[in-house]
């Protein structure tokens, strides 16, 4: 049995679908949630960038003594998962893994889709874990950068919305695929629009979900549940701006989101 909190970190504010996922599946857990809003977004940085700023975080979240760190990042996940989970004394666990373990297990006779942010697409990070699982598989990938400001500005069934949506699936619907990856943690907040434009014969897979299984395996595993009783807090800490991060988050997580802290990395 272990009280510490869980670590969870993300380049900005989309990262709290991931903690969102965990609080309800491990509602015994408490969290320290840091979203580096002073340099996101990760998704247009080199590789060796989003690597430095991933272990400055990891360093920092270490320091708050938490029991494991999930990456709730795709670009984190997909650049940095192998360093910070040689430099970290505790499990480090990302989005892609459990994300691409679902997609390739939901899939039956279509090729499956990924939507991503550039960085993500352009790693081929999906691609990759889905077919190691399921080497036959074809994989049909679409960055979609325009879905983020989109849900940061609340816009989940605005017109404007549904007609870039429509813009950007269009390619994955015309290959038929079965199975659609979100690849981004902001893009579950679209879930109902994206359904809609893809069919209900497309089976949605969100990566924040997934992970949250994968942690509650990892916790019992290593022995390190909190015990019933235990008094649960949420603590969220931000690089920078931390007035617009609770307007915009209280969108992803309601009313939990009543303060948070300012911590500079340099």
């Amino acid at each position: 049995m272990n009280t510490a909190p869980i670590g969870i970190f993300d380049s900005g504010i989309g990262g709290l679908t991931v903690a969102r996922a965990i609080y309800e599946r491990l509602p015994h857990e408490s969290t320290v949630y840091f979203g580096d809003t002073a340099r996101v977004p990760y998704g247009p940085k080199s590789p060796d960038t989003v690597r430095r700023y991933s272990l400055e975080i990891l360093d920092w979240l270490l320091r708050q003594q938490v029991k494991a760190v999930v990456v709730a990042c795709n670009t984190s996940t997909a650049h940095a998962l192998d360093t910070l989970q040689q430099h970290s004394p505790v499990p480090v666990i990302g989005v892609i893994e459990p994300g691409a373990r679902a997609a390739g297990s939901a899939s039956t006779a279509g090729p499956i889709g990924v939507i991503g942010t550039a960085g993500t697409i352009a790693s081929n990070a999906y691609a990759r874990a889905i077919q190691r699982r399921r080497p036959e598989a074809a994989v049909e990938q679409r960055a979609c950068p325009l879905f983020v400001p989109l849900v940061e500005e609340g816009w989940f069934d605005h017109p404007a919305a549904e007609l870039i949506a429509r813009e950007y699936l269009k390619p994955l619907r015309e290959a038929r695929v079965d199975t659609l990856v979100l690849g981004c943690t902001h893009y579950p907040l679209l879930k109902p629009l994206i359904q809609q434009v893809m069919g209900e014969e497309v089976r949605l897979i969100d990566s924040g979900e997934e992970t949250a299984a994968v942690v509650e395996r990892v916790l019992e595993r290593g022995g390190l549940v909190a015990p019933q009783g235990t008094r649960v807090t949420h603590r969220f800490v931000v690089s920078d701006d931390e007035a617009r991060f609770r307007q915009v988050g209280a969108r992803f997580i309601g009313e939990r989101l009543s303060r948070a802290e300012v911590v500079p990395l340099d």
